[in-house]
């Protein structure tokens, strides 16, 4: 998940370096995978990919290649960004600059979906095609390894 710098009435709680959010996907990823729920959506030039999170997780998103909009439809999450570490209730909508490296902790059942425009309809090419990850790296991608999800809590 990447977002852009928080509004005024979001001041950033921490500021976070890319190397901290990096150490933490590492971490992460030495962890058990954790299956979560990755629906496609296809409508003529565009794709939206929705990922449900369960409360008391922790993963980190893909580096996005183009500029998106991000939705919360449900839920709240704890946003690490670079920018810092900001709590976001939804519905909250965001408009998604490339090249961020983020990650999200949820505060409670939460549903995320980026939007992108695009023709594209294969959700493998998609990963490839919108991000710097390949299909297999990410949760929903062709091998589904679902290396960045974790439970913090019991």
């Amino acid at each position: 998940m990447q977002i852009t710098s928080p509004s005024a009435d979001q001041t950033p709680l921490v500021p976070i370096t890319r190397e901290q959010v990096l150490a933490l996907e590492r971490e992460i990823q030495k962890q058990p995978p954790v299956d979560f729920p990755i629906r496609h959506y296809f409508a003529p030039g565009l794709y939206a990919r929705e990922i449900r999170i369960r409360k008391g997780y922790v993963l980190t998103g893909a580096v996005h290649k183009t500029e998106n909009i991000a939705v919360l439809s449900a839920g709240r999450l704890l946003l690490v960004t670079e920018n810092g570490v900001i709590e976001v209730a939804a519905p909250h909508t965001l408009t998604v600059k490339p090249g961020q490296k983020n990650a999200a902790y949820a505060l409670e059942d939460s549903v995320w979906t980026n939007f992108f425009p695009t023709t594209e309809t294969d959700p493998d090419k998609l990963v490839e095609l919108l991000t710097e990850s390949k299909a297999s790296e990410l949760i929903g991608g062709h091998d589904n390894v679902q290396a960045s999800n974790h439970r913090l809590e019991q």
